[in-house]
């Protein structure tokens, strides 16, 4: 069984929510921070948090300054450290992420199961004080995750988060899978995109910027980048763009503002 009867009439429901009234814009300048310590002392518009590094009043005190708020949340990896992991039953872990040996891949074809725990992973970021949420992972169908997850069980996997996000007042990106952009883009809020300027894979993403909402992309130092050419990039599609390195701590470097 994927999804009940009962849960397909609260999904309903959920898609007829509106977008969350929150000023995520073209252009909003960005960081990403996943990796302790933190620093908060940023002048941008949004920062992407994981929120085992923040508390409620550390994003009180960002909303004061005007500064949204993005809940890093994995909706395609179980974390060896997830506060939560006893709650994942061992049938929908998967193989070990090869890039993070700490992650493993979820069953995203199980949405009886694995809506729920987002939900309440939601809820927690709702409850802190987040304004959105960063589903990572999004592309388990992509990767040897140890089951037969296609393209489709992703569309409809994500887009049943995008309503739950939505029916709590949260905004939610659509995270990397470019491919799947013209899938997403109704039912997300903004974007965010990994090294699209060294993956040549930036213009996937227009339609969010032609919708009037916002792509955040981070370039990464462990390859090689001329980051000026990436922020010519950058301004042509109207993306906003930093150079940060792979764990995604504090130091980042931002494009020049344009004269």
């Amino acid at each position: 069984m994927t999804i009940t009867g009962k849960a397909l009439a609260i999904v309903g429901t959920l898609l007829m929510a509106p977008a969350p009234a929150l000023a995520f814009s073209v252009g909003d300048s960005w960081d990403w921070q996943l990796t302790e310590p933190a620093n908060l002392d940023r002048s941008v518009q949004v920062i992407d948090l994981h929120p085992d590094l923040v508390s409620p009043g550390d994003l009180a005190a960002l909303k004061t300054k005007g500064i949204g708020t993005i809940c890093y949340v994995s909706v395609g990896t179980l974390e060896r450290t997830s506060p939560d992991r006893a709650a994942f039953p061992q049938e929908v872990v998967g193989k070990t992420y090869g890039d993070w040996p700490d992650e493993k891949f979820l069953d995203i074809r199980r949405l009886d199961i694995l809506l729920p725990l987002m939900t309440a992973r939601f809820e927690s970021c709702k409850k802190m004080g987040f304004d959105a949420i960063e589903p990572d992972n999004m592309d388990v169908h992509d990767n040897d995750s140890g089951f037969p997850v296609t393209a489709k069980h992703t569309i409809a996997y994500v887009r049943l988060l995008a309503a739950t996000a939505r029916g709590m007042d949260l905004k939610i990106g659509q995270k990397n899978v470019p491919d799947l952009t013209e899938d997403l883009v109704d039912a997300f809020d903004f974007a965010i995109a990994e090294s699209c300027y060294q993956d040549r894979s930036c213009k996937s993403y227009v339609a969010y910027v032609e919708a009037g909402k916002p792509v955040f992309d981070a370039e990464y130092t462990d390859r090689p980048i001329h980051f000026s050419k990436a922020c010519e990039i950058g301004r042509k599609y109207g993306i906003s763009m930093i150079l940060k390195d792979r764990d995604l701590t504090a130091p980042a470097l931002w494009c020049p503002e344009e004269n």
